[in-house]
């Protein structure tokens, strides 16, 4: 297996793919799609524009849909939610499908959507991310954080880091072998320093602070969580994720 990582979605292969494409956008959208298919959404359907989760939502029920649209770290007027993980209550969308556009993390999915799996990771599912790769044993491995407009993001970088280095200690291999590029070593040396205080590498963070200053300190404590999640939101049609289950042993 060989993994590489890209910092945003703007830095990957235009050309290629790998076989297993991972998207991450630990604050928040794919902490906010792991929590809401973990709560028994029917499934998250992903868009970049909002207009057209408009149009494509109405053709579902209004109790079975949720809309949910942020920019800016905002709720868009008009919407269901904006990107809060913990608005995801079982109350609240069981059974419906989440329909979701971010400024960042849809379009990392996007992105990606070609490869033959495409997977949604935090730090909340690190560990079922990781055991769902050693189960499945892709050949390469993209991990391609969301960014912010296009910048890098040290809240992505870490998460990408985080599965790196869990992944080579269960695999019980030197980083070296499944590094394909340097961003893979800076991540996992990242996440080496910050691991035991990734709430406090998330103040530093300019989109932390972004957040921060629209009052989501509860989301930051959430997102900033290691492994409380078995669910692995993974696509089954061209933007449309489902939760796949894996038995993970979560910390008691």
């Amino acid at each position: 297996m060989k993994l590489s990582i890209f910092h945003t979605p703007e830095l990957t292969p235009q050309q290629t793919t790998a076989d297993c494409a991972i998207a991450i956008d630990v604050l928040r959208a794919t902490s906010t799609m792991v929590t809401a298919l973990a709560a028994g959404a029917e499934a998250v359907q992903v868009f970049s524009d909002l207009d057209q989760l408009l149009q494509v939502s109405e053709a579902w029920a209004s109790d079975k849909r949720i809309r949910a649209g942020e920019r800016g770290g905002a709720q868009v007027e008009g919407f269901d939610f904006g990107n809060s993980p913990l608005d995801c209550t079982p109350e609240r969308v069981a059974g419906k499908r989440l329909f979701i556009s971010t400024t960042n993390g849809t379009r990392a999915l996007q992105c990606i959507q070609a490869a033959p799996t495409v997977l949604a990771a935090a730090l909340i599912n690190r560990q079922a991310v990781v055991d769902y790769l050693i189960e499945h044993q892709p050949k390469t491995v993209w991990m391609v954080g969301s960014g912010w407009e296009g910048s890098f993001s040290l809240e992505d970088t870490v998460c990408a880091g985080a599965i790196a280095h869990q992944l080579q200690q269960q695999l019980g291999c030197p980083l070296s072998d499944l590094a394909a590029n340097d961003e893979v070593i800076a991540a996992v040396s990242l996440f080496l320093q910050w691991q035991d205080a990734l709430l406090e590498l998330f103040h530093h963070a300019s989109h932390g602070k972004r957040l921060l200053r629209l009052n989501t300190h509860a989301d930051l404590n959430y997102c900033s969580q290691l492994d409380i999640s078995t669910t692995v939101p993974i696509q089954r049609e061209t933007g449309v994720l489902v939760a796949e289950q894996c038995l993970v042993k979560l910390p008691a």
